[in-house]
C-alpha cells in the first residue's frame, strides 16, 4: 500500500486526486464549521479501533437471548449480573457457547495479533475502497454492484445475512441497486443489513448530515427500505453529528443532544421514532436499562404495537435480524450508555438479540469521539493495529492485511474530495484544516 504510506509521509497536506484541489489558504466565513484534519485521521482511527473491540465483543452474545415471545421469565434475557460469567449457547449453537470467549467479557485483540473482518465491518470497509479507487464521493449503482460482484464470495461462507445476501443474489442475477433492495424483489428489506453497513458515510461528511443522507442514500437502499431504511439513516446522521459536538458538554449530554436531533428524521407516526420516544421516557423515569428492555420487548415482540407487526410474520427466530427490535436494543445502549464507551458495550452486548450490531455501531462512533489514546485510555491498554479485510472479503490490495492508520488516511482523502465536490467547503493547507459551509448555500 505504497500510495497510502507516501499519503501518510506528507501528512495528507498536498495530497490531490482526479479533479480535487486543495487550497492554498481559504477564507473563512461568519457561517462555517472549521474541523483539524490532523484530529479528524486519528479520530477515524478510533473509528476503526472502536468499532472491532465491539463487534467482537457483540459477538459473543449474538443470538444468545432473543426472547420466547410471552410473558419473561428468569433467564429470557441477560442482565447486567451476567457480565464476567459462563457465556450461554446462540440459538444456532447447538448447545455450545461462544468459542470467542468463555464468559461475557470484552474480546481484544493485542499489538501483536490483527483484527479480523466481520459482517459489521466490511461492507463499510469495501465502500470506503470503492469511494477511494473510483475518486467519487457519490458511488454509481454500476460502482456498487461491481464492487460488491468483485468483493464477495459467491460460495463457502460468505458472511451475508438476510438482506444482503437477497441483495447478492439479485447482483449476480444482473440486478443494480436500488432495485435491489425495493420490497418487490428483496423480501428481506425489512432487516437489520443496511443499518450496520452505511454508517460510516456519516463520517465522510463531517457536521453536515444533510450531506452525508444524501451520499449514503443508494447503499442504504441497496438494501432496504421503509422503517428500516429510516434506521439506518439516523444511524448515518449520528456519525456526522459526532464530528461537530459541543465541546463545553459534557459526553452524556453530547450524546443524548446528537440523538434528539437525529430523531428529527424519524417520521413521528412509524415504529423507529415510537421506539425511540418510548425508550427516552423509560430512561428519564429511572427505569433499570434490564426493564426499559423487557418492556420494548414485550410492547413490540409480544403485543405487536406500533405497527411492528414481525412476530405476525411467523419467520425465522421471530425476526431477530428484523431493522426494529434490533433498534430498540440499540437505543437502550444509546440512552443508559450515557456517551461511556465501556459501559455502552457492556449492554449492548447484554441487551440480547443481534448484539454485535448495536455495539459495533455505537462503539464505532464512540471510539471517533474519542479518537486512539481515549479508547485505549478506556480500557487502559493498547491494541493491535492491524485489520485483515480477507477474514470475510475478497480482492483487496495487501492480500487483505491493512493498518488502522491507512485507513484513517483514506478516509480523510475522502472527506476531502466530499468537503470541496458536495458541500462547496475547502481545504486550508496553512492550517490543515476543512472549512465547512454549516449550511447549503
Amino acid at each position: 500500500m505504497k500510495y497510502v504510506s507516501i499519503l501518510l509521509i506528507l501528512g495528507l497536506a498536498s495530497f490531490s486526486c482526479g479533479k480535487i484541489s486543495i487550497s492554498e489558504k481559504a477564507p473563512v466565513d461568519t457561517d462555517t464549521i472549521v474541523l483539524s484534519r490532523t484530529h479528524y485521521q486519528d479520530q477515524l482511527y478510533g473509528f476503526w479501533l472502536g468499532q472491532c473491540i465491539a463487534n467482537w465483543t457483540g459477538l459473543v452474545t449474538e443470538m444468545d437471548k432473543i426472547g420466547n415471545i410471552g410473558e419473561i421469565k428468569t433467564g429470557d434475557f441477560y442482565t447486567r449480573e451476567d457480565w464476567g460469567q459462563p457465556d450461554q449457547p446462540s440459538i444456532w449453537a447447538e448447545g455450545v457457547p461462544s468459542d470467542l470467549s468463555p464468559t461475557i467479557n470484552f474480546v481484544f485483540r493485542g499489538p501483536e495479533e490483527v483484527w479480523g473482518a466481520d459482517d459489521d465491518t466490511d461492507i463499510e470497509y469495501m465502500y470506503q475502497h470503492l469511494l477511494y479507487t473510483h475518486q467519487t464521493s457519490r458511488l454509481s449503482p454500476e460502482q456498487i454492484h461491481a464492487g460488491w460482484l468483485k468483493h464477495i464470495k459467491a460460495e463457502e461462507e460468505n458472511f451475508l445475512w438476510v438482506s444482503n445476501q437477497r441483495a447478492f443474489d439479485l447482483m449476480q442475477a444482473g440486478m443494480l441497486p436500488p432495485a435491489t433492495g425495493d420490497p418487490h424483489h428483496n423480501e428481506h428489506f425489512e432487516m437489520i443489513d443496511a443499518q450496520l453497513t452505511t454508517e460510516i458515510f456519516g463520517l465522510f461528511a463531517p457536521a453536515r448530515p444533510d450531506i452525508a443522507l444524501e451520499i449514503a442514500q443508494l447503499p442504504i437502499q441497496t438494501t432496504a427500505r421503509q422503517e428500516a431504511e429510516d434506521i439506518a439513516r439516523f444511524y448515518v446522521m449520528m456519525y456526522s453529528l459526532a464530528a461537530k459536538v459541543d465541546s463545553s458538554l459534557n459526553r452524556k449530554q453530547q450524546v443524548h443532544g446528537m440523538a434528539m436531533e437525529a430523531r428529527s428524521i424519524l417520521p413521528d407516526s412509524a415504529y423507529p421514532a415510537l421506539m425511540f420516544d418510548l425508550t427516552k421516557r423509560l430512561y428519564d423515569g429511572g427505569m433499570r436499562w434490564e426493564e426499559a428492555r423487557d418492556s420494548l420487548y414485550v410492547r413490540y415482540q409480544v403485543e405487536q404495537q406500533d405497527g411492528y407487526d414481525i412476530t405476525a410474520q411467523n419467520l425465522y427466530c421471530n425476526g431477530c435480524f428484523a431493522a426494529g427490535i434490533n433498534f430498540a436494543a440499540s437505543l437502550v445502549s444509546l440512552f443508559y450508555g450515557e456517551g461511556d464507551l465501556v459501559e455502552t458495550l457492556k449492554i449492548g452486548t447484554l441487551a440480547g438479540w443481534d448484539s454485535d450490531n448495536p455495539t459495533a455501531t455505537w462503539g464505532g462512533m464512540l471510539g471517533f469521539m474519542l479518537g486512539k489514546k481515549g479508547v485505549e485510555d478506556a480500557f487502559g491498554r493498547t491494541f493491535s493495529n492491524r485489520f485483515n479485510i480477507h477474514r470475510t472479503r475478497q480482492g483487496f490490495p495487501n492480500d487483505g492485511l491493512d493498518t488502522f492508520e491507512e485507513m484513517a488516511a483514506r478516509g480523510i482523502a475522502i472527506v476531502d474530495r466530499v468537503v470541496e465536490k458536495e458541500m462547496g467547503g475547502r481545504v486550508d493547507v496553512a492550517t490543515d484544516s476543512w472549512i465547512i459551509p454549516a449550511r447549503e448555500k
